[in-house]
């Protein structure tokens, strides 16, 4: 058996990996995420307004249809509530911060009031220019929607922190 840790209400470390002790369920997240993007359009039931889901895989829906990944159950959850505008999935499999910021334009119609951004980790993983660029990138993603008067709501995954080791 093993030995048993005092709970100091810190995540737990093994490795380089952090352990969580409170894993949200896809219910839950969906639920806040909806909660959230409802504030944030000063929710009414005749909203009308665009919503953008931008990332890679984790957006995408990778191992799932297209119907289960999370902006498709977010749009379901908000329609039930009253919500007449749309979530369209702007998730591209394998997708960098690099290549969300060259394809923002496009990616995100005018109309658009709220981008959920969930950028991954792809660019630490592959082809990316390492934490400094994708910190950079992101920075920039978010300044240019701003700009454009458009909320973000920020998903960012818990991003290894080891060195030599993604």
């Amino acid at each position: 058996m093993g030995k048993a840790i005092e709970n100091t209400g810190e995540p737990a470390r093994h490795g380089c990996r952090m352990l969580r002790p409170l894993r949200l369920t896809r219910r839950t997240f969906l639920g806040a995420a909806a909660c959230l993007v409802l504030g944030l359009l000063g929710f009414a039931a005749t909203a009308e307004a665009q919503i953008v889901a931008l990332g890679a895989s984790n957006t995408r829906g990778m191992g799932v249809t297209f119907e289960e990944a999370y902006p498709a159950q977010l749009e379901a959850m908000l329609r039930a509530k009253g919500y007449r505008g749309g979530v369209l999935n702007a998730g591209i499999s394998g997708d960098t911060t690099t290549g969300m910021l060259a394809r923002l334009d496009s990616a995100v119609p005018p109309d658009t009031r709220v981008v959920i951004l969930q950028p991954g980790a792809n660019d630490l993983r592959r082809r990316g220019g390492g934490p400094a660029a994708r910190e950079a990138n992101i920075q920039q993603i978010v300044s240019r929607l701003r700009a454009r008067g458009i909320q973000v709501v920020m998903l960012d995954n818990d991003v290894p922190r080891c060195p030599g080791r993604i």
